[in-house]
């Protein structure tokens, strides 16, 4: 199975640099719109069979051009939502950004007792992302597809990969940005591993891409 995790295009708290993570959350802003824009040239090779949203709106508007083109419906799954900010909410002081993309990377580290000050830990956020990449799979099997491809966030992207990747680690996590419409593609099964092939771009092991558009706290290394 191949896995294509693409976050959501600008929306006014990447913008402002804020952590905005409430459900439905804000749109996308014109940049944002022209980014989805161009995901279906992007991505016209990659066989998708299959899409899926989280809940909030901006993954939604960032996947209908992709799915329009596909001739997709796209189906809307609660599980793929960012990391939640908690306390933190449209916080974008250096200190809070630091707090967030932290935890983050402690859960990739293994420390899912770990949580962002009231919200989830590590242990809730797997739980629903894992529910959702697992539903989404059985759902692309079940239509003789092996190719599907999720529309999700910054920070939620980069943590699910950063540990069900067996061939990365935090460092990785760590160092690595993923900018507004940035693609993640793994390989593998829920049930066999995930092994991640290309990020934003560039096989695994290739230089890293620095991105100065790429400013807002969910994308940015902390």
């Amino acid at each position: 199975m191949r896995l294509y995790l693409i976050r959501h295009g600008q929306t006014p708290d990447n913008v402002r640099g804020e952590l905005g993570t409430t459900v439905p959350g804000p749109g996308l802003t014109d940049l944002g719109l022209e980014q989805a824009a161009a995901l279906p040239e992007a991505l016209a090779a990659a066989g998708i069979g299959t899409l899926s949203t989280s809940t909030m709106i901006r993954t939604q508007l960032t996947a209908a051009p992709l799915a329009a083109s596909l001739g997709l419906v796209p189906t809307v799954r609660d599980g793929l939502r960012e990391v939640e900010a908690g306390e933190l909410e449209l916080r974008s002081d250096r200190e809070a950004v630091a707090t967030y993309l932290g935890t983050v990377l402690r859960w990739v580290d293994g420390d899912l007792d770990a949580r962002v000050p009231g919200a989830e830990d590590g242990h809730a956020f797997f739980a629903r992302f894992d529910g959702a990449v697992g539903a989404a799979v059985d759902e692309a099997s079940a239509s003789g597809h092996d190719v599907l491809a999720l529309v999700s966030h910054g920070a939620a992207i980069r943590g699910w990969a950063g540990r069900r990747a067996s061939n990365v680690d935090a460092a990785f996590v760590r160092d690595h940005q993923l900018a507004n419409t940035g693609v993640v593609v793994l390989e593998g099964s829920p049930d066999r591993g995930w092994l991640l092939v290309e990020w934003a771009d560039e096989p695994v092991g290739g230089a890293l891409l620095d991105d100065p558009s790429a400013s807002d706290p969910t994308g940015e290394p902390v």
